[in-house]
């Protein structure tokens, strides 16, 4: 496949047009605008900041990293380990049904291309969309930074979009925010490709906290 063939993969890959209803998660985001945590732009500001770190760095790129590389090894047990593990560790009913919920719409689109139905992988596609992600980037020979970059801008400008929405703010601000915080996405990259298997996973307290309120919250405009 050409270079310029592989980047037009990774923009559909990261394009917000992916079926996998991400526009309709705000991972917590809701209850903690409601709950004045989030206020305003710069507060939208570190509390992404605090994922980026957290979130992106010890747990789904690294994971990413693995199951890429198992996809590359055709290991399908690796595959499925570092899947349930991904799982896991997603702290609320809610979180992990997101994950559910966005790995079986991405394995539905495999599924019309006619790829990844060998019976040993499909279980495990379905339980994430890092997991498609991963095995669509190997088929397709995206390298591994740069569909770890492009998952990253995805996962930033969803984030940003349910900012929008809920916080509120303008889109001036919004393009502020996309352009500032996805500065640290390569050098956050790195340290996350170098992480070791016992350095993996995620903890943010007030994440947690706010999806479980979430599952609960008098009016959502958002899944999570």
């Amino acid at each position: 496949m050409s270079h310029d063939l592989k980047l037009l993969r990774l923009l559909q890959l990261a394009s917000p047009s992916l079926p996998v209803g991400g526009f309709t998660y705000s991972q917590g985001l809701e209850w903690a605008v409601e709950a004045g945590w989030v206020q305003g732009a710069e507060g939208f500001r570190n509390w992404q900041c605090q994922q980026i770190e957290d979130t992106l760095c010890h747990l789904d790129w690294p994971l990413l990293a693995r199951l890429y590389q198992a996809c590359l090894d055709d290991d399908a047990e690796a595959f499925a380990r570092w899947s349930r593990f991904l799982l896991a560790n997603r702290e609320t009913a809610e979180l992990r049904l997101e994950e559910r919920q966005r790995g079986m719409a991405l394995t539905r689109l495999l599924d019309g291309w006619q790829l990844g139905q060998a019976p040993e992988w499909r279980a495990s596609l379905e339980l994430s969309q890092l997991g498609g992600m991963a095995w669509l980037a190997v088929h397709w020979e995206i390298p591994l930074r740069d569909l770890a970059l492009g998952h990253g801008y995805a996962w930033l400008e969803g984030a940003v979009m349910a900012g929008v929405k809920l916080v509120p703010f303008g889109q001036q601000a919004a393009q502020t925010l996309l352009r500032d915080l996805s500065e640290v996405l390569p050098q956050v990259l790195q340290t996350a490709l170098a992480l070791g298997d016992d350095q993996l996973g995620g903890g943010l307290p007030l994440l947690a906290i706010a999806s479980a309120r979430h599952e609960t919250q008098y009016t959502r405009l958002f899944r999570s």
